[in-house]
């Protein structure tokens, strides 16, 4: 496994080098003009000297040399000088947003808290309920339970997650006035009354998540139990005397998350990515708005620095699932 891990994690490399050419390739294509938002008093010189200091006169070539010498040398180093106090990345250029004219991973550290909040919080719910319902289901098919967590499964996987925020906000906000439509980014938890505030706030947008992720994650988990239940392994089980909850929750469940793990491993960057639609409809101002945000105004920096983020991210859970498939299953080797 020691092996295995070593020569994935070798192979990623020029995987992850194609991937960020190919990103800032088609960024550099791509039609905009970050100058665009500034003022048409402002002389064409001025402009054009702004330009300059943001790099943007350099070949393509050199441009994207220095970001990759930016992220994996210097972003690194001001990361350690910031945990042990040192000074290695002291005078050293950073990637600078073209919009907020600031280190992007300064913003994306700053924008990281809210998207762990809301969205990831709502990843670890749907996961915790959908594992549960997903071997009930499976264990009592076609009873009434099945049936309502079939139902439910399939209406929240099928609801687009803008349609049913504006349905909870319309519902919840507009109508009830339990809660309120709009996350406070600048909210902080001083006494019970404010951590009460930061529960209503976070309720819609982690039950929107919760309910659509949940759904999937459920689907999968039912007919990967429905598939092994059946299998000859689960009779010689029972034959030998075994209980039933040693057989469904030690034999049958464990070979049964093998496919769950890839959903939910693959899943994960997503949480780091913000769930972009659903931040936009109840104004989170997490990582998925800024993403947007940039996209908009035409700021390259922050838009390839967040997506190759994702880019490792995925590829990084991509090797924790092959692995933890060898954990579940011993039979599996790569060795």
């Amino acid at each position: 496994m020691l092996h295995f891990t070593i020569r994935r994690l070798i192979l990623s490399v020029p995987t992850l080098l194609f991937i960020s050419l190919v990103i800032f390739l088609l960024l550099d294509l791509a039609p905009g003009d970050p100058m665009a938002s500034i003022p048409l008093t402002v002389p064409p010189e001025v402009k054009e000297k702004m330009r300059e200091a943001l790099g943007l006169g350099e070949p393509v070539h050199i441009r994207f040399l220095n970001w990759l010498y930016q992220f994996f040398v210097v972003e690194p180093q001001v990361a350690f000088d910031h945990i042990f106090g040192t000074d290695f990345s002291e005078g050293k250029q950073r990637i600078i947003s073209f919009q907020s004219r600031s280190p992007v991973m300064s913003v994306v550290a700053e924008r990281m808290p809210q998207t762990l909040w809301v969205v990831g919080l709502s990843y670890v719910f749907a996961t915790l309920i959908a594992v549960p319902i997903g071997i009930f289901s499976a264990y009592r098919q076609y009873s009434w339970f099945d049936q309502l967590g079939t139902f439910i499964s399939m209406v929240g996987f099928s609801i687009p997650t803008f349609f049913s925020g504006v349905l909870l906000i319309v519902v919840f906000s507009v109508i009830l006035g339990w809660f309120p439509s709009i996350y406070d980014t600048t909210h902080t938890i001083t006494d019970w009354g404010s951590f009460w505030f930061q529960v209503k706030q976070m309720a819609m947008p982690v039950f929107v998540l919760t309910l659509y992720n949940a759904a999937q994650v459920s689907r999968f988990m039912r007919a990967s139990m429905l598939d092994n239940l059946n299998q000859d392994y689960v009779r010689t089980a029972r034959a030998k005397g075994l209980s039933e909850r040693v057989v469904v929750l030690v034999h049958v469940l464990r070979n049964s998350m093998i496919p769950v793990v890839t959903v939910i491993a693959l899943g994960v960057p997503n949480i780091f990515g913000g769930a972009i639609i659903t931040e936009q409809v109840f104004q989170v101002n997490g990582l998925g708005q800024m993403l947007i945000s940039a996209i908009y105004a035409s700021d390259a920096p922050m838009v390839q620095t967040l997506t190759f983020i994702f880019a490792v991210l995925i590829v990084l859970f991509n090797l924790i699932a092959d692995i933890l498939y060898g954990i579940l299953d011993p039979r599996i080797r790569y060795d």
